[in-house]
């Protein structure tokens, strides 16, 4: 078993005519849609968000951001999803965005640009309502990073040599705030990638990894299951790996070669 594992051949699922990997290749494409771009998205908006309000901390900008995001945290996804139908997908209101899957019928037919937009115009959706919520942590973690960074007598030391406030926060208290933040990211971005989708997936009809692994396990289908645990193991460690690596690249004090024992 394992050196099969090894050579990612998990044998054939029980209740599909069909070999596990096989399987999961064909399911992919959603997930990692719905992963990778909320993933991106979130952070990016999220660090400069941060940034800002812990530099204008107390402030009514701070205040009003906050109590945003904080309900966005609280208000389950799947229920912005519910709404989000109903608003914009033909449910009560508007029919703008489509309900289901991630192409529209006769995608290969399509121009390139057109195939990229119909690719994005499907996304909007059940991107927003994964990442409304995952914007908090990030944001008031890169916040509370910063704070922390900038009340610390190297910054007083830069703001005394006559540096602008943009190259106090980025050329000193960036590096050593976003330590915190690159910490958190195999977290985010496994759960993003399997846990947070299991739900988003279900109600866009977006048939991916996160809605597999659920009905294997309803299923008993034990081979998908040990496969589909198998790898997002695997992608945990790895990007955890990644994480490590980009602490060194974000502060040169960490060396780990140079460490005597």
């Amino acid at each position: 078993m394992l050196w099969n594992y090894l050579r990612f051949d998990f044998g054939d699922s029980y209740y599909r005519d069909i070999s596990v990997i096989d399987l999961i290749k064909d399911k992919m494409p959603v997930s990692i849609s719905l992963g990778l771009w909320m993933t991106l998205i979130s952070y990016g908006i999220s660090i400069p968000l941060g940034i800002r309000k812990a530099v204008s901390d107390g402030s009514r900008f701070d205040i009003w951001t906050s109590t945003v995001v904080v309900i966005g945290y609280a208000v389950p996804g799947f229920l912005i999803a519910i709404a989000l139908i109903v608003l914009f997908a033909g449910g009560s209101f508007w029919s703008i965005f489509p309900l289901r899957g991630l192409t529209s019928t006769g995608f290969a037919s399509f121009p390139w640009y057109q195939q990229i937009l119909d690719y994005f115009w499907h996304l909007v959706l059940p991107i927003i309502a994964m990442g409304v919520g995952a914007f908090a942590t990030t944001t008031l973690l890169t916040k509370n990073s910063f704070l922390d960074e900038i009340n610390k007598q190297y910054v007083t030391t830069a703001r005394a040599k006559g540096l602008t406030e943009t190259q106090v926060l980025y050329r000193h208290v960036f590096r050593n705030a976003m330590m915190l933040v690159i910490s958190s990211f195999p977290g985010a971005f496994i759960g993003a990638f399997f846990g947070g989708s299991l739900l988003i997936e279900t109600i866009f009809n977006l048939d991916g990894l996160g809605l597999l692994g659920f009905e294997s396990v309803s299923n008993r289908d034990y081979p998908v299951v040990f496969a589909t645990l198998y790898i997002f193991s695997l992608l945990g460690l790895v990007i955890a790996l990644i994480s490590d690596l980009a602490y060194m690249w974000i502060d040169p004090r960490i060396d780990f070669e140079s460490r005597e024992v």
